[in-house]
């Protein structure tokens, strides 16, 4: 028999079908070799660089202002441009729009706005592009970029506060309610982009107004600031008896969805609606704010830290070396030499969790390949090789170790702090105390977290300790006042709610919110890379699609660049729409918040995000669908250069596609938010085999990306088994050193009371019981008349005026008789009753 010390120093490894002995040691490395270059043609290259990304609201101004136009429209720029070319010289002789002063400069837009209101819808074409061309900064005049975007912000200024956008509101009713196009694009077997050049020059024309005057900058004077709150405010509240402006593009949204207008150009809606959200509700920066001030109202503790800044001074985890786990293997000390040292190891650590004596016992351990049985249990039946293809190291911060000597001193040097402070929550505290009370007295007092008596000394130090990191969110406060609200709706009285930007855009969404999110969810699903093409679908490429199809290689090849970029475009503006909307309703109202997510959970989200994810992410976010010169306003100022296939193929030098890691980071955001604390759903990730999905989104090297991941895995690992955690070690001290601590949370081995699984349906059904209950106290009060106060003043019943059909004064003896005087009227019950 082989001596296991032998076998430890030539290779702790089996081959890939799990041979041992003598062949097992030369067939390793050959399978190895084999399977990597298998994962290379299949996958492309694993070697990612650090990705130098800065998570923010939105893209730069250039950029956000560029994926408003697909590069078929690249031609209407010349076509809006000599439209306000012909209008201007018929209104200002011998001069050009920038040589004019503010004044004339209104003058000739109010003359413009005057000319909109005419019959003949070519003419009032005509305007809105000369209008439009004045939103695009009046390139013809320009000698740049700069002065394109700089006289592009100073136009719409101007336009709004010669009251364009109302203007433009109304036209785009006119649109949106004008059946004859929508009838005609009914009919017709194939949509292109000429359908919808009505719709694309308003959307367009409000886009620009929105995304300039959103934009703050510190030279802005007052005058442009308070336009700015002016237009926030006329965004966000019902003004002139009409809905919010979000509402009326969520309708058209639906509207798309349902088939009756399959013309709107949905990539143009879908970014005015993110951007409006934006604006009116507020970004990222906006909503730390809120939180912190919200925290201050309730008399919570004011924030530890502010988690975007945390993440980004985090460092992004390094996938190991091919070469140095072969020399990881061959250095390996056998398994008797590592028991003979576990005892200085573990000197050198001074104060470990239990899983970190775990990853110490396995820490020189190269970690076999996964059999075929494992792989089944373990993801989506795909080939992995946990030990060689775990993309996350012990510590990111020590660089490979050149030597044994090195490798043995510095695997053990763990980071001295981990990036966040531990949380703990009052039900944890509350169960920690159930567990010890029956443990050492043998019955528990509920709820009560001070009475410590019988309890030994050990509990009260950590009862102390974790009284010490409680964590109390808003949620919790509203979930608590929600509930007393329920049990004395008497005594409380009405509860007041602000009539706050958020409030006024749920109130408006509630009835018809489960037809927003659907239909935002097609849409989604229509443009995710993952999705085959199905003739039943809906058609998300109208606006991009020419009248007349490529028929050049060349032609193609812009086309097809063209399309996938539009799809980029509408899976950023959507994943960032959603994710806005779940982070205000949550600050606003959690059950606001839960209502939102329980119908995208309805709607499949969750099995659509890991879809999305179902791909090669790293090739995604590399992606390069742009063509420099062709977007605004590049393509406004320079002359075209004349494009090659080789060209188009080469693309440009960007590291990584900005909106695609944007959408990427969102998306796993919103499945955070979704599956946070919610048992049933986590279950969904399980089942759906989302871990193996998600350990190949660890490829990408940037810090948040892999953060969200991991968090998505670390819920999910009780529920993976043992096997799993014992065959990715390295994710899971990824997680330990990445993701927060939640003090006395089992997430590591699986121990946890609560994954119990009979207990997930009636988790889901008491929330929704919970959240139409508060729709009900809330916004239902008409139809909840139980506690509505009653008028019992005789003198003000009968005085009340009631508005009466105009035949009732014909037949009101009629009336009289048949329903008064021949009705037996029953005294002593009437009393009774009363």
């Amino acid at each position: 028999m082989e001596d296991p010390a032998a076998a430890g120093a030539g290779s702790s490894s089996t081959n890939s079908n799990g041979n041992g002995g003598v062949k097992g040691k030369q067939a390793a490395p050959k399978g190895r070799e084999a399977f990597r270059s298998q994962r290379r043609e299949s996958e492309g290259s694993v070697d990612c660089p650090t990705l130098e990304f800065e998570y923010g609201d939105a893209d730069g101004h250039a950029a956000e202002l560029s994926e408003l136009y697909s590069y078929t429209e690249n031609l209407e720029f010349t076509t809006n441009r000599r439209c306000f070319e012909e209008d201007f010289k018929t209104q200002v002789q011998g001069k050009e729009w920038l040589e004019l002063e503010e004044d004339a400069q209104k003058a000739y837009v109010m003359g413009l706005l005057d000319r909109l209101e005419v019959v003949s819808r070519e003419r009032r074409l005509k305007v809105a592009r000369a209008v439009l061309y004045l939103a695009q900064g009046t390139f013809g005049e320009c000698d740049s970029e700069v002065d394109v975007l700089h006289w592009s912000r100073y136009n719409c200024f101007l336009l709004y506060q010669m009251g364009t956008f109302s203007a433009f509101l109304e036209l785009l009713h006119m649109e949106i309610d004008n059946s004859q196009a929508c009838s005609s694009a009914l009919r017709k077997p194939a949509i292109s982009i000429a359908d919808s050049t009505e719709l694309r020059v308003l959307l367009s024309v409000m886009y620009l107004l929105v995304e300039n005057i959103r934009l703050e900058r510190e030279t802005d004077s007052c005058r442009w600031r308070t336009a700015r709150e002016t237009f926030r405010t006329e965004l966000s509240f019902s003004m002139h008896n009409e809905e919010p402006f979000a509402l009326l593009l969520f309708s058209m949204v639906t509207k798309f969805c349902s088939g009756l207008a399959p013309h709107f150009p949905i990539k143009k809606v879908l970014l005015l609606l993110w951007k409006v959200v934006m604006f009116t509700l507020g970004g990222f920066e906006h909503l730390q704010v809120l939180k912190v001030q919200k925290r201050a109202e309730l008399g919570l503790p004011p924030l530890a830290e502010d988690s975007i800044q945390v993440v980004k001074s985090m460092r992004a985890a390094s996938p190991p070396s091919y070469t140095l786990d072969l020399g990881e293997s061959q250095l390996a000390p056998p398994p008797s030499k590592l028991r003979g040292r576990r005892g200085s190891r573990r000197q050198l650590l001074t104060k470990q969790d239990s899983l970190d004596i775990y990853n110490e016992r396995d820490l020189f351990k190269t970690e076999e390949p996964a059999t075929e049985e494992e792989e089944e249990s373990a993801g989506d039946g795909e080939r992995t090789l946990d030990g060689e293809l775990d993309l996350l190291e012990q510590d990111p911060l020590v660089p490979p170790p050149p030597s044994q000597a090195s490798l043995s001193a510095e695997r053990v040097a763990f980071p001295k702090g981990l990036p966040w402070a531990p949380k703990v929550r009052q039900k944890d505290i509350e169960h920690f105390l159930e567990m010890s009370r029956n443990k050492f007295i043998g019955f528990t007092l509920g709820q009560d977290t001070d009475t410590l008596v019988g309890l030994p000394r050990p509990i009260h130090e950590s009862v102390k300790t974790l009284k010490q990191h409680k964590y109390i969110s808003i949620a919790d406060v509203q979930i608590k006042n929600e509930e007393d609200l329920e049990k004395c709706p008497m005594s409380l009285g009405e509860e007041v709610v602000p009539e706050t930007p958020c409030e006024i855009l749920y109130q408006g969404m509630l009835y018809s919110l489960p037809q927003y999110m659907i239909a935002l969810l097609k849409i989604l699903l229509a443009a995710a890379p993952t999705s085959k093409a199905k003739t039943d679908s809906i058609n998300i490429l109208a606006d991009v699609l020419p009248e007349e199809m490529p028929i050049t290689v060349l032609q193609s090849m812009k086309l097809g660049i063209d399309v996938n970029r539009h799809k980029e475009i509408i899976v950023k503006s959507i994943s960032a729409l959603l994710l806005l909307l779940l982070k205000h309703f949550k600050l606003n109202h959690i059950y606001q918040f839960e209502y939102v997510s329980q119908h995208l959970v309805f709607a499949n989200c969750i099995p659509l995000i890991l879809k999305f994810f179902n791909q090669n992410i790293l090739s995604y976010i590399t992606a390069k669908n742009s063509i420099s010169v062709l977007d605004y306003p590049c393509c406004t100022i320079q002359d075209l250069p004349e494009l090659t296939t080789e060209s188009l193929e080469a693309g440009d030098n960007n590291q990584f596609c900005w909106r695609n890691l944007f959408s990427c980071i969102n998306l796993l955001r919103l499945l955070n938010k979704l599956t946070k604390w919610k048992h049933s759903r986590t279950m969904m990730l399980v089942v759906f085999k989302s871990a193996p999905i998600l350990k190949r989104a660890l490829k990408v090297k940037q810090a948040m990306l892999q953060l969200y991941v991991l968090k998505l895995l670390k819920i999910q690992t009780k529920y993976l088994g043992r096997q799993w955690r014992k065959s990715n070690m390295k994710t899971m001290s990824a997680i330990y050193q990445k993701v927060r601590h939640r003090m006395n949370d089992d997430w590591a081995y699986g121990n946890d009371i609560d994954a119990r699984p009979w207990d997930f349906q009636a988790e889901e059904c008491t929330l929704r019981t919970n959240i139409e209950a508060f729709n009900s106290r809330r916004y239902d009060k008409p139809q909840d008349s139980e506690f509505s106060p009653v008028d019992n003043c005789l003198q003000s019943v009968l005085g009340q005026r009631l508005d009466l059909p105009e035949d009732f004064h014909y037949s009101y003896e009629l009336w009289l008789e048949r329903e008064v005087f021949s009705q037996p009227i029953c005294w002593e019950e009437l009393l009774q009753n009363h």
